[in-house]
């Protein structure tokens, strides 16, 4: 190497960068757009340094106190070295919108503004992960949908942690096919129109003072919304508190139920418990969960199927779940099945063997219900039936399809013959079996089909065919 590359390398080890440079650098690459600040020096410098990153600076007037903010901030923290920023700044923007969003403070002294460091040693962090998204507790979800049914004069309260989990389709959704009357908090408004007409914005008080069930979407039981407390409510008002600030759950008021996590993801929840038809894999699974022994054995394979039984379905013991594996070799569910009701035959009599398969998965195998009724196993197969292999179309759709030519022609491949009676094939060799369509029809057959152990049985489950897993 040359005289001359060894000095212009040394040149680079020896590059110094100044404190205000590696503020601004380490927030931009948390992907921060605007600063708000006060001049001054050193404050000047930051500000510079900000500008010439890409950030847009706004310049305040009103400065007040920034030691008190220590008291109200979630994360605070002063950088020990200049190389140690990049390190604080990330985890204050993190802490600033995982959970429950809030201001984080960071204490640069002075002289690290103008300090200058070597630029090596500076290591950038990489932009923080978006907030995880949790769900509540199954068991939780089913205690507040009963609460809901149960209601004569529920009422929502849709508050700001609404609006911040960007939660407004799902409660729309849920407003809408529940028929329920819903009541923002000041900025809680517009996350369901005030203009929808079952907001009783305009009967505030008399839509409290009568409500026999309250669920609080992100809203707080502070002043705005009297404590909780008659006379604004009825003594025996039960309120359902969603929030995703576990600190918060039960201020001022004990709630009936209590929905710890993402208010998006948490009302989705909710909504799995809906009417409408032909349902969809959500309200399947739900009343699946409800019925379904803690102990059984759990033997999944699909597409669709399988991927949203995963999220839905709760095992509550090690061991007790087989599905299709790394390799999602379709075609094992039933061989699962009969593998596991043998082992709980003799090692364990009376647990039972739940198997959920996709109307396509259970296609690849299914001949083998005369195996399982050859040996008498009293094993329950839930076929998910969407008419296809992912998707698949109605009736209606399939008779005017081939109007227009040949099946071969003109059926997408991944559609299957719609309404296939799968059931049929179980009582062609002595089993039980049930076509059902509405969630009173599944929720009766699953019941008879757990109280009967004496034969296995088939419940044919018909779902929207074009239903999906959630985004």
């Amino acid at each position: 190497m040359s005289s001359g590359n060894s000095a212009e390398r040394s040149d680079r080890n020896e590059e110094q960068v100044a404190g205000a440079k590696v503020i601004a650098q380490a927030l931009k690459a948390q992907h921060v757009e605007y600063m708000f600040g006060i001049v001054g020096i050193p404050v000047i410098e930051v500000a510079v340094a900000a500008q010439q990153v890409g950030i847009k600076y706004v310049g305040m007037r009103n400065e007040q106190a920034v030691e008190a903010c220590r008291l109200y901030s979630k994360f605070s923290a002063r950088p020990s070295s200049v190389e140690a920023i990049p390190s604080v700044i990330e985890k204050a923007v993190r802490s600033s919108i995982y959970g429950r969003p809030g201001a984080c403070y960071i204490d640069i002294p002075a002289d690290f503004v103008n300090f200058q460091v070597n630029v090596n040693s500076v290591k950038y962090m990489e932009c923080c992960m978006p907030p995880p998204i949790s769900m509540a507790d199954t068991s939780a979800v089913y205690a507040a949908a009963s609460v809901i049914r149960n209601a004569k004069r529920p009422l929502l309260i849709i508050g700001k942690g609404a609006a911040y989990a960007r939660a407004e389709e799902s409660i729309r959704k849920l407003v809408e096919q529940c028929k329920l009357p819903f009541l923002p908090t000041p900025m809680g408004k517009g996350v369901v129109p005030d203009n929808h007409p079952n907001c009783v914005g305009a009967a505030r008080s008399r839509a409290l003072q009568f409500a026999d069930v309250i669920v609080l979407f992100g809203a707080r039981l502070n002043w705005i919304l009297h404590f909780g407390l008659p006379p604004r409510y009825q003594p025996d008002v039960k309120f359902i508190q969603v929030d995703i600030c576990a600190e918060e759950l039960g201020n001022s008021v004990r709630p009936a139920v209590t929905l710890l996590g993402d208010i998006n993801a948490v009302t989705k929840q909710e909504l799995a418990s809906k009417k409408s038809l032909p349902m969809n894999y959500y309200t399947v699974f739900f009343h699946v969960q409800e019925q379904l022994p803690r102990d059984c054995f759990v033997v999944s394979e699909g597409a669709n199927t399988m991927d949203i039984g995963r999220t839905v379905l709760q095992n509550y013991l090690p061991r007790h779940r087989l599905d299709a594996g790394t390799f999602g070799t379709m075609g094992v569910g039933l061989g699962f099945a009969i593998a596991a009701a043998l082992v709980a035959k003799d090692r364990n009599p009376g647990q039972q063997v739940i198997c959920v398969e996709g109307d396509s998965a259970f296609g690849f195998s299914g001949m083998e219900l005369e195996t399982i009724c050859r040996y008498n196993l009293p094993i329950i197969i839930l076929v998910v039936n969407n008419n296809g292999i992912y998707q698949g179309i109605n009736t209606d759709t399939w008779k005017e399809m081939l109007k227009t030519g040949d099946a071969t022609a003109v059926v997408p491949p991944v559609c299957l013959l719609p309404n296939s009676h799968y059931e049929q094939v179980m009582i062609a060799f002595g089993g039980k079996g049930y076509f059902v369509q509405t969630p009173e029809e599944l929720q009766k057959s699953l019941q008879q089909s757990l109280a009967d152990r004496t034969k296995p049985s088939l419940i044919n489950i018909m779902i929207e065919p074009q239903a999906m897993r959630k985004t």
